[in-house]
């Protein structure tokens, strides 16, 4: 699947903020303001953006603990995203949910979860909510590899298929759950391969291309749409960065790194944009536009008020 030029340019451009959105996080938390720990999605971003674009706006996503690049994809307000995780009250849920528990309904996204494979049952949920009113839209759900080997996954994958619910389970492996590597956690290395003991289709994509991500996950869309029931789809990923900020990835070489950089999912869809003729100086000023837009949404939220205590405690009950 190839991209109209505007399409790779406006995901090149997409994946450019979530980096940058990422990398200024990272900023913020040696700062000492960014609280709590960060999972960071820096060399993930092609999954994200790959899978939303070939989404419907309206399909419902459920997002993990490493969630930023999901909920920028799907276009949420950089400032909110930005103000939410520094505990501000202008954020999309008043500075409560923070990075791990951010919702916005209002863009069809049902949450980040600080769970490892919690997600997975609440997308089940949903879908069969959607069955149930004969939607046509989709839940779709994102999770790693670690996730996999959690009991959500097996009970999740096993009702879904039973009841044929409109739902998308995207894998991103990105090769290590916290410091454990998939060869050594998944019999056979291979999420994917386990769709099969419960019925459904899967797909493995190379998740460094977003082209291929995109033309992976509209087929799988297409087929869950139609009424077909779920559908499991492994994405291949690398994230640069550790686990969370305080991981010095000593589980892996510098050699390791160095060879996933040159696999990096910027630099092969800026190759793309290249050989397109789109011209260097264009990239750059993307690249420039979108740590701007980055900037002035840290900058707006840092001189936000933190929530009041009123705020705080709203819809707390015990």
């Amino acid at each position: 699947m190839e991209f109209p030029e505007q399409t790779l340019l406006d995901c090149y451009a997409r994946m450019c903020l979530i980096r940058a959105f990422e990398e200024k996080l990272a900023e913020l938390f040696s700062q000492g303001l960014l609280g709590g720990t960060s999972h960071f999605c820096i060399g993930q971003e092609a999954c994200a953006v790959g899978v939303i674009t070939a989404a419907r706006e309206d399909d419902w996503l459920i997002s993990n603990h490493r969630g930023h690049g999901h909920l920028l994809a799907r276009g949420l307000e950089l400032q909110k995203v930005m103000s939410e995780l520094l505990g501000r009250s202008d954020g999309y849920c008043g500075g409560r949910g923070g990075s791990q528990h951010l919702s916005a309904p209002e863009k069809f996204f049902l949450g980040t979860n600080g769970i490892t494979g919690g997600g997975l049952p609440i997308a089940t949920g949903a879908a069969l909510a959607l069955q149930y009113r004969g939607s046509t839209q989709v839940a779709i759900v994102f999770f790693g590899d670690g996730a996999s080997n959690q009991g959500t996954f097996h009970e999740s994958l096993n009702m879904a298929s039973l009841w044929k619910l409109p739902v998308l389970y995207v894998c991103e492996n990105n090769r290590y759950g916290m410091s454990n590597p998939v060869e050594k956690a998944c019999a056979g290395g291979r999420v994917s391969a386990r769709a099969q003991a419960y019925c459904l289709p899967a797909d493995t994509a190379d998740g460094s291309d977003v082209e291929a991500v995109a033309q992976a996950a509209s087929k799988a869309l297409e087929q869950v749409r139609s009424g077909a029931g779920p559908f499991l789809l492994e994405l291949l990923t690398y994230r640069h960065c550790g686990h969370s900020k305080n991981d010095p990835r000593i589980y892996r070489s510098k050699t390791e790194e160095q060879q996933m950089w040159e696999r990096d999912c910027l630099r092969i869809t800026r190759d793309k944009l290249l050989r397109r003729g789109i011209p260097d100086s264009r990239l750059e000023q993307l690249k420039t536009q979108a740590a701007e837009q980055v900037q002035a949404a840290a900058q707006q939220s840092l001189q936000a008020p933190f929530s009041s205590r009123e705020e705080t405690l709203a819809g707390v009950f015990a």
